[in-house]
């Protein structure tokens, strides 16, 4: 009884112990922290909130392929997928360019930082290129601009708007001025979309800084822009050490951008494909009948 009494109490004063082998993992992909909150969830629960933090509604960060998903209607297809880039300046820092190229497509599955599909949204055509953080944060390289490049002309030839969703830290500093060449080319290749008279909406997300932000993401016959995204060229700590005075609070925000006159307006994500739709029927000339919720009453 001694012996009963004492490894009761050893188990009430050190806790219930399981053994390792007995122990089991929770599954990868079943959680999600929010990196606003921090309040858990589960990844079911984040998707069917369009990718925005259940508790808070951040806006997480997602891809093309999440994207794609939101707005397209069934049977969009992916274009230029063949593109890809390599080290044509065998360039060297703290590791290859080339190596830093095949980590990037093993971790994200991707062939660069630029995807482009073609598709319909509610029946009307559209033309996305949408940019991902993940490969090497979203940088503007060659690939990048060319993928732009060769959309436009998707678009131009098709009579189909364009939509480019930015988020990217900016030209990718291992293909050196050929990335920087990409803002004069993508910008001179916009140019003939619109003088094909052919809408061009910028959807710029967080984090939309850089040589996008100085190009193509700045652009658009509509800039829109999601809620809370950080939108500039350079950090508040170069700007600040540039001009020599303090910074609003919250200055490179999206609301702030738009309360100065920089973007048209901050759409939901989940308000994305409906918001989309109407304007692309607007611009077709083909306005989405508003239903109201109070009718004004006829005449008599």
């Amino acid at each position: 009884m001694q012996e009963e009494s004492k490894s009761w109490y050893q188990r009430l004063r050190h806790g219930i112990q399981t053994a390792t082998k007995s122990k089991k993992e929770t599954p990868d992909g079943l959680w999600h922290k929010c990196d606003n909150c921090n309040e858990t969830s589960t990844i079911k629960d984040l998707k069917e909130n369009f990718y925005k933090c259940p508790k808070c509604q951040y806006h997480e960060r997602i891809g093309s392929k999440e994207y794609f998903q939101l707005l397209f209607d069934e049977g969009f297809i992916r274009l230029f997928d063949d593109l890809v880039s390599y080290d044509f300046m065998e360039f060297t820092d703290l590791k290859p360019y080339s190596e830093r190229l095949v980590d990037a497509r093993e971790k994200t599955g991707m062939d660069d930082a630029m995807a482009v599909a073609a598709g319909t949204i509610d029946g009307q055509p559209l033309v996305v290129a949408a940019m991902d953080f993940r490969f090497i944060g979203g940088s503007m390289g060659s690939v990048v601009g060319e993928k732009i490049a060769r959309a436009i002309d998707q678009s131009i030839e098709h009579k189909a708007p364009l939509m480019i969703i930015s988020r990217s830290g900016g030209a990718r500093m291992m293909e050196s001025a050929f990335s920087l060449m990409q803002m004069a080319k993508t910008s001179a290749k916009l140019s003939q979309l619109a003088a094909a008279h052919i809408p061009y909406i910028s959807l710029m997300t967080d984090p939309t800084t850089g040589g996008v932000t100085a190009s193509y993401a700045m652009l658009g016959d509509f800039n829109l822009a999601e809620p809370g995204a950080l939108i500039g060229f350079a950090g508040p700590r170069v700007i600040r050490e540039t001009i020599k005075k303090d910074l609003p609070e919250g200055f490179q925000t999206s609301e702030f951008l738009l309360e100065h006159g920089f973007l048209d307006f901050i759409v939901d994500r989940s308000e994305l494909r409906i918001k989309l739709s109407t304007l692309l029927m607007l611009l077709a000339n083909k306005p989405k009948p508003v239903l109201l919720e109070n009718p004004v009453p006829e005449e008599s």
